[in-house]
């Protein structure tokens, strides 16, 4: 019986097909490498020449922001001012303290620089070092407005020994941007084998939601204030705009699918995060709380 042999002296139709299927991955792997991929281990990350930015949309944001005022300015004149108000205006005045105090006290150009700064050490302290190269931090834009709360209800359950809830809908129209660049890191099939240039702006324009509070239960041997983000039985509403630069000498500019990617990351941190608690001074300590959503969560499983 003859014995087939794959690599012979004549070309036979099966060298064919390996030597074809090898040019292709190999032409692949050329493309990848010389177009797209930075290969230069030297820089830790690589400024692109072209920084995406996103322009607000002014007519869409002045018109919404117009809308809000002139609502606050019909609820004075009318003397049916909500009772949240107090709260609206509370909270203006705390991000705005935030909002200083990121930028040191500084304004104009300085206090931006600041706020950049620690932004930037922020984002890479918590990035995944081993997926993510070094991130740059363009520019941020921490925005002017605050959540506004409005429709203020209590939610009482039939069930006895049941807490109270008190919602809210919040809305919160602004213009709150970052811009970055850093690489994507390919450790296969060894350690920087290559990294992919990434620069990227996102832009918040949007966020609405109804939150529900629940006060403090006297009889809980650990009592705390709770927020859940959104309401059971309700959704929330995120507007984000992203553009995008990807690749070292060919570039791909808004790729839609890592827009998708962001705002799904995004709406799972939310959704995932779901509840916040505060804890009271003198009636109970952060690790009394962690162990007691610890325990809930054992249960719920």
């Amino acid at each position: 019986m003859a014995t087939a042999y794959i690599f012979t002296l004549q070309p036979t139709f099966t060298q064919g097909l390996i030597l074809g299927q090898a040019s292709i991955l190999l032409l692949l792997f050329l493309v990848l490498k010389y177009l797209f991929f930075d290969t230069d281990t030297s820089r830790p990350y690589r400024k692109a020449s072209y920084r995406p930015r996103v322009e607000p949309n002014g007519g869409e944001h002045d018109s919404a922001v117009r809308v809000g005022l002139d609502n606050i300015e019909a609820s004075f004149k009318d003397g049916n001012v909500e009772s949240s108000e107090w709260l609206n205006v509370f909270l203006q005045q705390v991000l705005n303290a935030y909002r200083v105090k990121l930028r040191d006290g500084l304004t104009g150009l300085d206090g931006d620089e600041v706020a950049r700064q620690r932004v930037e050490e922020f984002v890479n302290r918590i990035r995944p070092m081993g997926f993510l190269d070094y991130i740059k931090v363009h520019s941020v834009d921490m925005g002017a407005s605050a959540p506004r709360l409005s429709r203020t209800r209590i939610r009482r359950h039939l069930a006895s020994g049941s807490d109270p809830e008190i919602e809210y809908d919040m809305s919160y129209i602004d213009s709150v941007s970052i811009s970055i660049s850093t690489s994507v890191l390919f450790n296969y099939p060894f350690a920087s084998f290559a990294r992919l240039p990434v620069s990227l702006t996102i832009s918040l324009s949007l966020f609405s939601s109804t939150i529900s509070l629940t006060p403090p239960n006297p009889h809980s041997p650990h009592p705390t204030i709770s927020f859940t983000l959104p309401a059971p039985h309700s959704d929330f509403v995120v507007d984000i705009k992203t553009t995008s630069l990807m690749g070292s000498r060919a570039k791909l500019e808004d790729v839609p699918k890592l827009h998708e990617l962001i705002v799904h990351q995004i709406r799972k941190v939310i959704m995932e995060k779901g509840q916040w608690k505060i804890v009271l001074p003198g009636l109970a300590s952060v690790s009394e709380v962690k162990e007691d959503v610890k325990l809930e969560r054992d249960m719920t499983e």
